[in-house]
């Protein structure tokens, strides 16, 4: 639940109306403003703590109980234990008591230490150490206790410990480089700018000198979008260092605290993942309504029955049993409905409260199989396979579709230069060029249009990068690991190195002269930097020449360049470029433009003014580089290769086999995805190709395109087709974005058209795979919604590496996060994280199949043992005239799901193994047979209630017929209703736990040791408890009765008798089942040979018809 909205209406309530303002007064140095100033009012900001825990230690036990008895189980138990408390029920209050404590304990236990953890990580950050300048001097002091104003001093690779207003830098162009890879994802260098007025105060003593104010907006959680105003000079988001962010290749900055605490950037884009639930989870919480309902129903039926029963006055008030005054004057609704409840207490053990803690258990234990597994283990990296939430262990049995990134996902993100295009020739590393000049300018473009600088030895998120033979070397950096490629390529026999220095770059040629003209070094002053963004697609630089001489670089994507083309080999540039897209390789175009004294002056007057707007500062900077970048003059194009990464292919082979249908959502032009979905094997050659491109659908209308395809795809107009068509095509689905926002925006001008996303989810459903290119990160997240929300409702599965992919992540059933080179975020935000992509192979089809069939075996059985369990009880109230007395002792009732049938079902569902982990990785169609929650539907759930039912039915009536056998005992003693009870509750115990023995196909010394060791404590318990008078104890009725009820060789005997009669189903499906699947495998093996030798006999008769023909 959200409580920002009220929290934000209390704070301007409390604080008064009038005194709320949409801006903030930052007094640099926390100084007051000098004498004479306006009115100076103080105002109290937050600070600098910040807090991701939970609980508290004085909230912690009523916040956890309420929470813990939202859920319907805990609070049903709850209820039956206070009315256990308040009227006269058959049983003691301890049988339900006991075991909702230990649910509750437990829970409460696994909670608290995960809220210790996080704040035992809250308090590892407010409690380090910065630097603080006061009067003059940097003090240090932690974290948690900086304040809005104070200025800090910050080192390389030091973390921003607030919100921050860059005010100088080490370095003379008042600049520093910046990493974001906590925040957005992104472990490239950022470079952000001092403000123009403090960037010459670089000593502590000047800034105890500095009179100044930052007027700023309130705290806004947009990263992306910030107005301030120092000194009335406005300023933007490039001169806000955000905290998280890290200092890098700056020796050090100071910067003044303007957000603080949870007030930071940082903290307001907390955001609490929403609760992913998975199938299993609501096929239980279904169970337990129908087992209510039943426990309702049985309630009913006994309260009926007993007045019934009593209806007869002899039977009512028998002689024995007398009532008292106040019992005859009590109105017999009030009657009717005690007794209702006394019935539903005796009976409620049918609701298995230990089953939750028992899944919960096991899936925390379980999720440390996948970070055990040695082979989801990188060696590169490092790295194991991490679980962020154990909630979904067996969701990942069940994943129908799997939505995949390429960049970093399926390919390596470790760009390769393969070639260049200069005037229409092709040009590959170490060729001869020929020293013309448009050589010359392309290759100057490339060493100055970049964002690239040199760095040694760095940690990025925790990965050391720059090591050689265990020495720093120095390696390039940079926002676009495209631009590193494209400067560490040795194109035409030449390796260019660039050197920055202040605001100016230098070029030479290392190895023999490319020309006279770039024989010598070459100096440029780097006078403007038009940055990359996701809109444009393009960069540029302006530079200045040592002659006078300005020009404007531009390289950027082919869709943005062509179309501001004037002159240039237009033609054979982009013909070589759609060459190397469809050859899947990634392109880049270069242009240039010479400006005149003239054009450089408009040019700085358009940057200028749309840099010192107040408002739509980002739509002014973006209309002012759209009118700058025009008019070029087409110099080449670049091609560098991402290659795919190890098993990519496979994987998605295998994917494919077990039935689910992947999609590649990515970013990347059509050619170039589709080329790496064919290298991938999404796409065969075989694979008939259907495009929903912008391409197409300007051509065609949209609903023209859309029917078009269907009827392509082999889906008839009149009905609704879910599966593949009847000729068996392979189809495969191309969509770009701008044709899936059309897609998803239903059409307003004619209704009659239909919903166009119904009939684009026909034709996906038709398709094997689908590939989404120039998707946006918001695009890729509706994909997935669309597919989830369809009639269907199948289990999605997102996997990604940067952080445009964390939305589809968070909206997946399952999200899976690649710890790639683009930072950690898809990986913090993930369900799960694994080092590669091909890891994902052995996730699903064995950990995921594994899970899935355990914790399905887990639930089943639970529920048919406590069927098992209390059915009998039902029973009994016929035959002892509904007067509600228990079958089983309190301990029984209390012990029997908490100790003597808990642990080998959790076992079990730990480390069963029903068939071997090599043949689930060898045959991917095996993953099928568990699809669709087919272990948890409603036939195989009423079999296993059915069982319990029969079991019970056995148990009863096989010790109540050898009950009223006369020689039951050598003695001729009569036993009991508690050793009627007992036998009865020995058989169950020993028929439940031998059950499990027999559906059990992997044994180790521990399944032994739990099984056998259940039943051995089963009766030394039993032992004890009847064997020793208790004085802690009111009543000694158990007292020598399960020695007795064994010192009886017809005891021995029944109870071998029963337990085999129970489990004689089970046996005989066991039987049933290997026989009949020995027969199948037979039967498919001679059908097998009999195809194998009609189809030699066909190859031998075609060859002799076609010798006979040719004679």
């Amino acid at each position: 639940m959200d409580f920002s909205s009220i929290r934000k209406f209390i704070t301007r309530w409390c604080a008064g109306e009038e005194n709320w303002v949409d801006t903030r007064t930052v007094y640099i140095g926390n100084k007051e403003p000098p004498p004479g100033a306006e009115a100076y009012i103080p105002q109290r900001y937050p600070d600098n703590r910040i807090i991701s825990s939970k609980y508290t230690f004085w909230n912690f036990v009523p916040k956890n109980l309420f929470e813990q008895f939202r859920r319907i189980a805990n609070f049903y138990f709850l209820i039956i234990f206070l009315v256990q408390l308040i009227i006269d029920t058959p049983t003691s209050p301890i049988t339900s008591g006991l075991p909702l404590f230990f649910v509750i304990t437990v829970t409460a236990i696994k909670q608290g230490y995960e809220d210790w953890l996080r704040h035992k990580a809250d308090n590892a950050i407010n409690q380090c150490p910065v630097h603080e300048v006061q009067h003059g001097k940097v003090i240090r002091k932690q974290s948690r206790k900086l304040r809005v104003g104070d200025v800090v001093l910050i080192k390389e690779d030091e973390t921003f410990p607030c919100d921050l207003i860059l005010l100088s830098t080490s370095r003379e162009d008042g600049t520093c480089f910046v990493t974001t890879a906590s925040l957005d994802g992104e472990s490239s260098h950022k470079t952000y700018y001092a403000v123009q007025d403090t960037k010459a105060f670089i000593t502590e003593e000047d800034f105890d000198t500095l009179q100044a104010s930052i007027e700023c907006e309130q705290p806004q959680p947009d990263l992306y979008k910030t107005v301030f105003c120092v000194c009335f000079r406005p300023l933007g988001s490039e001169n806000l260092l955000l905290r998280g962010a890290t200092l890098k290749n700056t020796q050090h900055i100071y910067a003044v605290a303007i957000y603080t605490g949870m007030e930071t950037k940082m903290a307001l884009n907390y955001q609490s993942k929403s609760q992913k639930r998975s199938a299993v989870e609501k096929s239980m919480n279904a169970y337990l309504i129908v087992y209510l309902c039943i426990l309702i129903s049985k309630a009913l039926i006994n309260t009926v029955l007993k007045y019934v029963w009593q209806a007869d006055p002899d039977k009512d008030e028998p002689f024995y049993n007398q009532k008292t005054d106040t019992e005859r004057q009590r109105h017999i609704l009030i009657r009717a409905f005690t007794d209702f409840l006394a019935f539903m207490v005796l009976f409620n053990y049918i609701i298995p409260v230990s089953m939750y803690v028992t899944v919960e258990m096991q899936k925390f234990l379980g999720s440390y199989f996948i970070m055990w597994d040695d082979e989801m283990f990188d060696e590169e990296l490092g790295e194991r396979a991490q679980v962020n939430t154990s909630d979904l262990n067996e969701e990942l049995g069940q994943v129908e579709y799997v939505f995949t990134d390429k960049t970093g996902t399926l390919t390596e993100n470790n760009m390769e230069f393969i070639e260049c295009c200069v005037d229409g020739y092709v040009y590959v590393p170490d060729a001869i060029c020929n020293g013309q000049e448009s050589e010359e300018l392309f290759f100057r473009a490339l060493c100055l249009c970049h964002t690239v600088q040199v760095k040694e030895e760095e940690t990025v998120d925790g990965i050391k990068i720059g090591i050689h033979q265990n020495k720093a070397t120095s390696f390039y950096i940079s926002s676009s690991p495209d631009e590193v490629a494209l400067v560490e390529a040795k194109a035409c026999g030449h390796q260019f190195i660039f050197v920055c220095v202040c605001l100016c770059m230098c070029v030479w040629s290392v190895t023999q002269p490319l020309s006279p003209f770039l024989s010598l070094a070459s100096r440029f002053e780097l006078l403007e930097v038009l940055t990359f963004d996701s809109v444009r697609r393009r960069m540029s630089v302006i530079v200045r020449s040592t002659t006078g001489e300005y020009y404007l670089f531009c390289k950027g994507a082919d869709s943005s360049i062509f179309p501001r083309v004037i002159s240039g080999k237009v033609e054979q540039v982009k013909a070589r470029v759609e060459h190397n897209a469809v050859e899947g390789l990634r392109t880049l175009c270069v242009a240039y433009r010479k400006l005149s004294v003239a054009q450089y002056e408009e040019t700085c007057h358009l940057l200028n003014s749309a840099k010192l707007a107040l408002q739509d500062r980002d739509r002014k900077l973006a209309e002012a580089y759209d009118l700058i970048e025009k008019d070029f003059v087409l110099l080449g194009a670049t091609a560098v290769e991402d290659r795919l990464q190890d098993k990519a292919a496979d994987t998605i082979e295998s994917l494919q086999k077990a039935g689910m249908k992947v999609w590649v959502l990515t970013g990347d032009k059509m050619e170039t995805a589709a080329a790496t979905c064919y290298a991938s094997k999404l796409f065969r050659r075989s694979t008939q190709i259907l495009e929903l491109t912008t391409k197409r659908t300007e051509e065609q209308s949209l609903h023209d395109v859309l029917h078009l395809l269907r009827v392509g795809a082999g889906i008839p107009t009149h009905t609704h087709t879910h599966t593949l068509s009847a000729d068996c095509v392979d189809y495969g689905l191309i969509i770009d974005g701008a044709t899936l926002s059309a897609v998803l925006k239903p059409s307003q001008e004619d209704s009659s058209q239909g919903n166009y996303k119904e009939i684009f989810l026909e034709i996906c459903r038709n398709c094997s795979a689908v590939l989404c290119c120039r998707m946006a990160p918001l695009q890729k997240a509706q994909i997935v919604k669309l597919i989830k929300s369809s009639p269907e409702h199948p289990i999605t599965l997102a996997i990604g590496d940067g952080a445009n992919d964390v939305s589809m992540i968070l909206e997946a059933h399952v999200g899976i996060g690649i710890m790639g080179k683009e930072g950690r975020q898809a990986a913090r935000n993930s369900d799960y994280a694994i080092p590669k992509f091909k890891h994902l192979k052995k996730m699903l089809l064995v950990h995921g199949h594994y899970y899935y069939i355990r914790i399905s075996e887990l639930v089943q059985y639970f529920f048919y043992k406590n069927v098992a369990f209390i059915f009998p009880q039902f029973l009994y109230q016929f035959f002892c005239g509904f007067s509600q007395q228990p079958l089983y002792d309190t301990a029984y009732l209390t012990l029997y799901n908490i100790s003597f049938t808990s642990l080998p079902i959790l076992l079990f569902s730990l480390i069963e193994q029903h068939i071997n982990m090599d043949i689930l990785k060898k045959d991917p169609s095996l993953y099928r047979d568990i699809a669709k929650n087919s272990l948890l539907r409603w036939p195989i759930f009423i079999y296993w209630t059915f069982l319990g039912v029969f079991d019970a039915i056995v148990f009863f009536f096989g010790s109540y017929f050898l009950f009223n056998n006369s020689t039951f005992t050598s003695n001729g003693q009569m036993f009991g209703n508690w050793t009627f009870g007992t036998l009865v509750f020995t058989v169950l115990v020993f028929t439940v736990t031998l059950k499990l023995a027999l559906d059990t196909h992997y044994w180790t010394w521990i399944n032994h040791f739990v099984i056998w060791g259940s039943l051995l404590f089963f009766v030394i318990f039993s032992l004890l408890w009847g064997g020793i008078i208790w004085p802690f104890l009111n009543y000694q009725r158990m007292y020598y009765v399960f020695i007795q009820m064994l010192s009886s060789g017809p005891a021995w005997l029944s109870i071998i008798l029963l337990i085999v009669t129970s489990l004689l189903p089970d046996v005989v499906k066991k039987v049933v089942l290997v026989n009949a699947y020995r027969c199948l495998l037979t039967c498919m093996s001679m059908l097998c040979i009999k195809c194998t030798l009609k189809e030699r006999w066909l190859e031998c008769s075609f060859i002799n018809t076609e010798t006979m023909y040719l004679t």
